[in-house]
């Protein structure tokens, strides 16, 4: 059983490409996203790679771990693979804040009472205090706001539809725990901490689950012949990627370890993430795409210290 359990938050500051590998539809690479409700994810196995990968001490390795301690977080692998489990375990990716286009302010936050639930469900499984509630639910045509960034006239209009903005005081609250404790805290985000709380914007879940599905990234991506500099037959695809700044979270637990060269419990193991992750991987890269600057995110720990 898991002694021990964080919040990560994942920021992305380019867009990421979380593929399926698999065409399901009118786009050829689309995104990872959950069965029964769209919402965009990435996967655990992508998130605990690209940690393994980051952190590993071997020879190309930043010694931030003993390589008793890699293996006792990771597990081995290779023909060592079968001795024992690593003690760190790694949630999905789930989707929290999604940038959408707006007529005023250009781009607005959105979320749902769904989404937030979800969240507060993680995080009492983490053991992380929330110091807000859920808000009402928005009706069809609503959208709940804070301040009046995102109001064009007397609507707030995001893509091509409009809705009819409605004050809810709590969402200040909400956007100002997420900017203390979502975002990292260096001085190039003092100013999207700060405008979170107004752009901040609450959508019934099912106008949510619409702009997730059809206003993500999409890209054309081509090949040319390199004798006539012309596009090679069939040489045409779309990739689907996860816009900038999209916020979303994942869940880390621990147990004790499972290797006897290394005694640590499984508080012990998530103090070596947690620091590793504020002290050097802060910011990594994710998914494909990595040659043209996708994927790159900011990563923020939170759990097992007193929260705002």
């Amino acid at each position: 059983m898991f002694k021990a359990a964080r919040i990560l938050f994942i920021n992305t500051e380019t867009p990421l490409h979380a593929g399926t590998g698999q065409a399901l539809g009118a786009v050829d690479l689309p995104i990872q996203r959950e069965r029964i409700t769209d919402y965009p994810i990435i996967q655990a196995s992508s998130i605990k790679g690209k940690l393994r990968a980051e952190t590993d001490p071997g020879e190309n390795g930043k010694g931030w771990l003993k390589k008793e301690e890699f293996i006792a977080i990771f597990g081995p692998e290779g023909d060592n693979a079968a001795e024992h489990a690593g003690a760190l375990s790694v949630g999905d990716a789930t989707l929290l804040f999604f940038p959408v286009r707006s007529l005023a302010g250009v781009f607005a936050w959105v979320s749902s009472v769904d989404l937030l639930a979800r969240f507060r469900r993680q995080a009492a499984v983490a053991g992380v205090p929330v110091s807000w509630d859920l808000p009402p639910e928005p009706g069809s045509g609503e959208a709940l706001i804070y301040g009046d960034l995102l109001v064009a006239g007397d609507k707030v209009v995001l893509e091509e539809f409009s809705f009819e903005p409605k004050k809810e005081e709590s969402l200040k609250s909400i956007g100002d725990w997420f900017a203390a404790n979502a975002f990292l805290q260096s001085e190039e985000y003092n100013y999207w901490r700060n405008s979170l709380p107004f752009r901040f914007c609450l959508l019934h879940g099912d106008a949510l689950r619409d702009f997730v599905r059809y206003s993500t990234e999409v890209q054309t991506h081509i090949c040319l012949d390199p004798e006539t500099k012309t596009v090679k037959t069939g040489a045409l695809w779309t990739t689907e990627s996860l816009p900038a700044d999209t916020l979303l979270y994942s869940t880390l637990m621990a147990t004790q370890s499972r290797t006897k060269k290394v005694n640590l419990t499984g508080e012990e193991i998530l103090q070596k993430v947690a620091q590793l992750i504020t002290n050097g991987l802060s910011r990594i890269q994710l998914g494909g795409n990595e040659t043209t600057g996708q994927g790159i995110v900011a990563l923020r720990i939170t759990g097992g210290e007193k929260l705002q």
